[in-house]
């Protein structure tokens, strides 16, 4: 049987492929061409050869249960690309560097004169009460003022086309390697539309990568040495951190492998002696970083390390209390960030948010419990959510108690009609909602990548694009027609 295009449910929401009258969009009318010649036999045929090769190339990803604890999963994919227009995406790209380069800003800030909270921009309270702001990283000066020198923002499409950044990820972002390895199983399993399309390529960003991490190293010698630090191998991201050292050609280390000296140095056991490090692309988060400073009894971490970092011996990336614009309310004063350190407008907006912090936002949240999302300020992959229209009114009451308890630790926003996409379920095609993942690289330049991970809840109906709660990924097409 032919793939029915003509009978996709296109709305309520906006399709990325389709319009409303079920025609392709100008950048994806080669796409849809293709797939009307296929049958859905062989859409379910690739869809199946795209799996076996994840399983082949051991792609994987942990999830953890109460019950069964560590399991690790092949990763989740979908073999239909999204595509979006180069013309388009120009604006996103320099979007994304306006919001991080103010986020950089005003990390600084907030470590140094907290200019933002005298001028009255930023309430006193707010900071104070930040769970990821760390005392112990006040007065340093990473290079370049850098401190968040990967982020990943994530993107969401609403019902009238217009792109919104939902949240920005500012610690230990992740993701990243499977937008590469999704490039390359798409091009195992779809080599002809590689013919018809030139999507801009991805794969250069593990130099790109590199070459900002050589460019933080204290010595200024030809060959840094840098290391990519893991929790080990129960962690969910331990395939990327493998991956992305690798791919580097860096070394692979855990916190027993690194250690500081009298000079406040840090050296890695090697079997041919120690070796300095220069640079460390760190995948802990801060409270595991130093048992010296933090968490007294983090065995991950590396004795001494922040003290090695504050004399400028070694530099961390990213940098310890970045973590603190990784507040969700943080995220609701974005906007006010730009225009402060900035003096621009946001050129990819925020979602509109209410912040229950404020008497009359906390009421009118409380009020339209059954409308909105309600997230914490500092829960990430999903959890800790209301997701209202969904929720019942054991969970909205639950909600609001918490709501009351700690107005400061909540923003509330509308459910969006996130855009969908088309995506291969079962033996036919059926649109799915999806966000997008972007990465951007800060150092002496800024990197942003062509594109990066469309995360798609593979469940209907579903928003939760998470794959630890059953969501998938699609390769992302940056394409120049």
């Amino acid at each position: 049987m032919q793939i029915d295009l003509k009978h996709y449910p296109t709305k309520p929401f906006y399709d990325e492929m389709l319009s409303g009258t079920n025609r392709a969009r100008s950048y994806a009318k080669r796409l849809v061409q293709h797939l009307r010649r296929m049958d859905n036999d062989e859409l379910a045929s690739r869809q199946t050869a795209a799996e076996l090769a994840i399983k082949e190339m051991g792609i994987t990803f942990t999830v953890y249960t109460q019950n069964d604890g560590a399991i690790d999963r092949t990763w989740p994919f979908d073999i239909l690309p999204r595509i979006l227009p180069k013309s388009e995406w120009d604006i996103v790209e320099k979007g994304l560097k306006q919001r991080v380069q103010a986020l950089n800003l005003f990390i600084n800030d907030l470590y140094h004169d907290q200019k933002i909270i005298k001028d009255d921009v930023l309430p006193a309270e707010v900071l104070g009460s930040s769970k990821n702001f760390r005392p112990q990283c006040v007065g340093v000066n990473p290079p370049f003022g850098v401190w968040a020198h990967i982020c990943g923002s994530d993107l969401v499409r609403d019902k009238d086309g217009t792109l919104y950044v939902l949240e920005d990820n500012l610690r230990v972002p992740s993701g990243v390697s499977y937008m590469l390895e999704n490039r390359l199983v798409t091009k195992r399993i779809f080599p002809e539309l590689f013919d018809d399309y030139a999507p801009l390529p991805v794969d250069d960003y593990p130099n790109y990568l590199f070459d900002m991490l050589s460019d933080l190293s204290p010595r200024k010698v030809d060959q840094p040495e840098v290391v990519v630090l893991t929790p080990g191998i129960y962690n969910s991201a331990y395939f990327e951190h493998s991956y992305l050292a690798q791919q580097m050609g860096c070394e692979l280390v855990e916190g027993q492998d690194l250690f500081v000296n009298k000079k406040d140095e840090v050296y890695m056991r090697t079997v041919y002696g120690p070796q300095r490090v220069d640079v460390i692309y760190r995948r802990i988060d801060d409270e595991f970083l130093d048992p010296e400073v933090f968490k007294k009894d983090s065995m991950l971490g590396v004795p001494g390390l922040i003290r090695a970092w504050k004399a400028g011996k070694v530099s961390l990336a990213n940098a310890p209390g970045a973590g603190v614009a990784d507040d969700k309310v943080i995220y609701a004063f974005v906007p006010d960030i730009i225009h402060y350190y900035l003096s621009e407008e946001p050129i990819v907006p925020n979602v509109p948010t209410y912040r229950c912090m404020y008497k009359k936002e906390r009421d009118y949240v409380l009020a339209h419990l059954d409308e909105l999302v309600v997230k914490p300020a500092n829960e990430s992959g999903g959890y800790g959510m209301l997701m209202g229209p969904m929720s019942t009114k054991a969970e909205r009451q639950k909600f609001e108690r918490l709501i009351r308890r700690n107005p400061r630790n909540y923003i509330a926003q509308p459910t969006l009609g996130i855009s969908t996409v088309p995506t291969v379920i079962g033996e036919g095609v059926s649109p799915r909602h999806v966000d997008l993942r972007p990465f951007v690289l800060s150092g002496k330049h800024t990197h942003v990548t062509m594109g990066g991970l469309t995360r798609v809840a593979l469940k209907k109906d579903s928003l939760v694009v998470n794959s630890s709660q059953g969501g998938g990924s699609k390769d992302t097409w940056i394409v120049d027609i």
